[in-house]
């Protein structure tokens, strides 16, 4: 109830009265004053009139189900939302629920994490109410060797999702960050549940730098407020977000992976320049000269040899 009472307050550009409020959803003035009190300790600024009504003045910066589901126009991702203050990490509640046959696109998301994680065992920084930090339970039809794509699509969904939402443009560094100006800004983590010749499902978790200031920033890392000079709706990127990954999740589905690839290589900071990778405790130098259709790194070594990196640890592009 108390979310059709909010949405009442955001159709009406003006003042709705209690008694309209409560003829509408039919209950009594005093449960329309209780749920309007609740709004308030959520965070809503509640504007209250005497003779005109209620007014919605703002909602607040939190990431709430509420607020991601209005106006969402997905019709899978983030149709199933668990919104958490704390958790040791949205990766294991989405393996959880995983676990327990929950459906393809629910979200697990939470205003910070103890024990957030990236890749390689790194942890990572999620300051709470400054950045997004969720993870997005997949099912898809695929063999296990290619859930790296997953990977790969994922990093050109949020990276369109920053473009359209903070109009700054950013790239791809292979396989998994979000770079503005050659800094860190987000980062994607993919984890799965298989079997020999069978994806049981995936775990696709997030991470956006947001509205986190310089001074608690890790050494090259930015925030999209740091670079576009103004807060930015957590909200409204996360929406656009998920409607970005469900895009290039059926193009996926429908398809291939040859259609990602093309446009992860539009917005790569790695092809056509020299590299060096860690993978597998060893060290690969050499040019990046294209994806292959597993989504495995091709790098042309001094000898013509053309080697297939897979998974590994970017750390110089000359």
């Amino acid at each position: 109830m108390q979310s059709k009472v909010l949405n009442l307050l955001r159709k009406e550009k003006g003042y709705i009265s209690g008694e309209e409020i409560s003829e509408v959803l039919q209950i009594t003035r005093s449960a329309v004053w209780k749920h309007i009190e609740e709004l308030r300790k959520l965070g809503y600024q509640i504007e209250a009139i005497p003779h005109l009504g209620y007014r919605l003045v703002s909602p607040p910066d939190r990431i709430l189900p509420q607020e991601i589901l209005w106006e969402l126009k997905t019709k899978v991702m983030g149709r199933r939302i668990f919104c958490f203050e704390t958790v040791d990490s949205t990766m294991d509640i989405a393996y959880d629920l995983g676990m327990k046959n929950f459906p393809e696109g629910t979200l697990v998301c939470s205003e910070t994490q103890k024990k957030g994680r990236g890749r390689m065992g790194r942890d990572w920084f999620s300051p709470k109410y400054k950045g997004l930090y969720f993870s997005l339970l997949l099912r898809p039809n695929i063999l296990p060797q290619q859930a790296p794509q997953l990977t790969l699509l994922s990093a050109v969904a949020v990276r369109e999702a920053i473009v359209r939402i903070v109009e700054l443009e950013c790239l791809i560094k292979w396989p998994n960050d979000i770079l503005i100006e050659g800094k860190k800004v987000g980062g994607i983590l993919t984890e799965m549940q298989a079997e020999t010749d069978e994806i049981k499902f995936v775990i696709v978790g997030i991470g956006v730098n947001v509205n986190t200031e310089k001074s608690l920033l890790p050494y090259k890392a930015t925030s999209l407020k740091e670079e576009k000079g103004k807060r930015i709706s957590r909200v409204d990127l996360l929406k656009e977000i998920l409607q970005q990954m469900e895009k290039y999740y059926l193009l996926f589905k429908e398809k291939g992976f040859l259609p990602i690839a093309e446009e992860w290589k539009k917005h790569s900071n790695m092809l056509g320049h020299p590299v060096k990778i860690i993978s597998h405790h060893r060290t690969i130098e050499g040019e990046a000269i294209d994806l292959d259709i597993d989504g495995a790194l091709l790098v042309r070594k001094d000898s013509g040899f053309i080697e297939r990196v897979f998974s590994g640890d970017v750390i110089k592009v000359f």
